[in-house]
């Protein structure tokens, strides 16, 4: 099975503006934010599970402001591959807003005017946004009253750069991780071809960890946390038995 693309050349999607050099676009009704409103929802009875003691308001307010704090911290991870990409000459082909939530589009993965070296720096420019934000997150848990909203709000924003920080670092093509290792191998001397072989057998090494992470997660209750890594675990060992692939 292929990957599927977000974006063709040949579409014509509505552009309604520009970020760094790359088009921000939508097509058809999946530009419309629903996905903020529904992640709102969710993040409110959270908030109303994690502190009953809060007024109703207060929890539709946690729940609004930990939503904008998701969407932010991925559209800025995203915008960092978008300015990192810029300054090197190789801006993305453009950004599609899908359901809220920003997609970078690469026609050709594969690009021979790109360098293994370019490909890292588009590649590093997330992770390094959302690891930065960790001790910045981390110092506002600190400076603030345990059980305040912006206690909550401060140590929710860390959790999820966590998340995102750790996701995107998996070798996983598609992923940051799975392009920074590709293309750490090719510069090295790695053919394009042996470096997708290598990544195979990383891949269903993590793959196998994800799924035993999984189930002591689930092991001790931790649903979430348990349903994410097997998530991530059969992405990472479908692409390890090569029943998934980036591209042809």
């Amino acid at each position: 099975m292929i990957k599927p693309a977000f974006l063709q050349p040949d579409d014509q999607p509505t552009i309604i503006g520009k970020v760094f050099g790359a088009p921000l676009v939508v097509k058809g009704q999946t530009g419309y934010p629903l996905l903020e409103l529904v992640v709102w929802g969710i993040l409110t009875w959270v908030a109303r599970l994690k502190h009953p003691e809060w007024s109703s308001w207060k929890h539709v307010l946690a729940g609004g402001v930990a939503s904008a704090l998701t969407f932010a911290s991925e559209w800025c991870h995203n915008l960092a591959h978008v300015a990192g990409a810029n300054w090197i000459g190789k801006p993305a082909d453009a950004i599609r807003i899908f359901w809220g939530t920003p997609l970078l589009i690469y026609y050709d993965p594969d690009d021979l005017t790109v360098t293994p070296r370019q490909h890292l720096v588009r590649a590093l420019g997330g992770p390094v946004f959302s690891i930065s934000m960790l001790p910045v997150t981390w110092l506002v848990t600190r400076l603030t009253r345990s059980g305040s909203l912006m206690n909550y709000l401060a140590g929710f924003a860390l959790g999820i750069n966590s998340i995102i920080s750790c996701a995107s670092l998996l070798p996983i093509p598609g992923l940051d991780g799975g392009a920074i290792l590709r293309w750490s191998l090719v510069e090295k001397g790695r053919t394009r071809t042996q470096a997708d072989q290598v990544i195979q057998k990383v891949n269903r090494l993590t793959g196998s960890g994800l799924a035993a992470a999984s189930g002591i997660a689930f092991m001790h209750r931790n649903k979430g946390l348990g349903l994410g890594l097997a998530l991530f675990a059969a992405i990472s060992l479908a692409i390890g038995f090569d029943i998934l692939k980036e591209h042809e």
